[in-house]
């Protein structure tokens, strides 16, 4: 479980910075605080079904993109 979030936070904040939102844009944009995004992008904090969706309608991305599988 600790690889995923790690997956998904590089992955969420990879994604953030080549949009260019500050944490405090796209926390806005999802409906969470900055220091909640702060701690997903970091692994430090499990996000809810709703905030991934959440995420993925900000980001205007499919969830399965904000996948944290990697290919092989």
């Amino acid at each position: 479980m600790e690889k995923t979030l790690i997956l998904f936070g590089k992955k969420l904040k990879d994604i953030r910075n080549k949009r260019k939102y500050t944490l405090e844009k796209l926390s806005e944009m999802a409906d969470i605080t900055p220091n909640h995004l702060k701690k997903l992008e970091s692994a430090k904090a499990c996000p809810s079904f709703k905030t991934i969706c959440n995420l993925a309608s900000a980001l205007n991305i499919e969830i399965g993109r904000a996948s944290c599988r990697e290919r092989v």
